[in-house]
């Protein structure tokens, strides 16, 4: 079997010699290839080139200067450079065993799976390499949160959270992707059928050098699962979510230290509208961006929108609350989800319009070109396809 060995780097210099001398020998008698797709900020990719230049096996690199769409962005990316027709994505700092690859390899050579997943949670699967019990937990919730979110793409896989699966290549349609985060094996199974098949593996702890997972990138999977749901609207929830959340809190806050309603009204308002800004750009609107105008016009937009809602929204709250018809909390939530789908409105319809200019050099492209560069399948769809 020809096979392209993908794997995504960000800071991993510590691992790169101990994985590349450890996958030669498991895929002797095999066409393999290595390719790292690379956005460390470190010495990593000086590293991946010293240890190419005496490696056993065609070792590659792609460093990404300006990364796209994270993990997911830079999995496509070596998928798309691959010269094999199976590719095999595993991490770079040797949690996902290279000994595992020949029995990915072989239970893909019986030619009924599409994609062949590498499974913490079937058979003699084990999680042991998770930092510690707290990780576990996180791991199994948000396993079993996805599989319930997608029962029918995931009947047939146990780990979807995983990230080292065997793909055949010409399975992968790169126009109906919308990467983002670090959950590529969900992105995948989540937006078109495949056949998948599974061998266990036991997550291996950490080589070397420091762990990625953080808050922010909890944060980032919370937005592709809900994106890969229910489209942009369900992101832009999650934003307005924890923006009325953060709303509240300081609305409470000030309150309670006897500042007038209205001061902490406005000054809450004012908060939540950059933080939520902030968010929408990193988070949902990421692949709108580039067509949308400047970020100064952009910010201008969505911040005097915002505050003309909130010059309107404040005083029905504040003639609530003086009426005695609720309190501050309950009025601040109730005016801020009726103003929810009047923000969503305006900032996909607006804020992230596309420039005239954008739509015009379009045109002029070839259709290669247009089938490339053309926005990713709509939210209704995006809706219909992760059924």
């Amino acid at each position: 079997m020809d096979l392209t060995i993908i794997v995504p780097t960000f800071n991993e210099s510590p691992n790169i010699d101990e994985l590349v001398r450890r996958i030669t020998p498991v895929v002797a008698g095999t066409s393999a290839e290595i390719v790292f797709v690379d956005d460390s900020t470190d010495e990593t990719p000086s590293v991946i080139a010293e240890v190419a230049a005496r490696a056993e096996i065609p070792v590659r690199l792609i460093h990404r200067d300006d990364p796209q769409g994270g993990l997911s962005g830079a999995v496509l990316e070596g998928i798309a450079a691959a010269r094999a027709g199976w590719c095999l994505v595993m991490d770079g700092d040797l949690q996902h065993p290279p000994e595992v690859i020949p029995t990915l390899v072989a239970r893909a050579a019986r030619g009924d799976a599409d994609v062949v997943v590498a499974s913490r949670y079937v058979g003699d699967g084990k999680a042991d390499g998770l930092a510690n019990g707290l990780r576990t937990l996180v791991s199994r919730a948000s396993t079993l949160v996805t599989k319930a979110m997608f029962p029918i793409r995931l009947r047939d896989c146990t780990d979807p959270m995983t990230g080292f699966f065997l793909v055949h290549r010409p399975s992968v349609v790169p126009d109906e992707l919308q990467p983002r985060g670090f959950k590529i094996l969900l992105e995948l199974l989540a937006r078109r059928p495949f056949r998948v098949a599974e061998v266990p593996f036991e997550f291996a702890p950490r080589f070397g050098g420091e762990s990625k997972a953080s808050v922010q990138q909890g944060l980032r999977f919370l937005m592709q699962l809900a994106m890969l749901r229910f489209g942009k609207l369900s992101g832009f929830a999650l934003v307005g979510g924890i923006g009325t959340i953060a709303n509240i809190a300081i609305v409470a806050l000030l309150t309670a230290f006897g500042t007038p309603f209205v001061v902490a009204s406005i000054i809450a308002a004012e908060a939540t509208i950059l933080g939520n800004f902030v968010l929408l750009e990193r988070f949902v609107f990421s692949d709108l961006r580039q067509d949308a105008g400047s970020v100064w016009s952009r910010l201008w937009k969505s911040f005097t929108f915002n505050n003309v809602e909130s010059a309107i929204r404040i005083p029905l709250a504040t003639a609530a609350v003086s009426a005695h018809l609720m309190t501050g909390t309950i009025a601040t939530a109730v005016t801020l989800a009726i103003a929810f789908i009047v923000r969503f409105t305006f900032h996909s319809l607006v804020v992230y319009a596309p420039r005239r200019t954008a739509k015009v050099s379009s045109i002029a492209t070839s259709p290669t070109e247009a089938a490339t560069s053309r926005p990713a399948v709509s939210d209704s769809v995006d809706e219909h396809l992760a059924s």
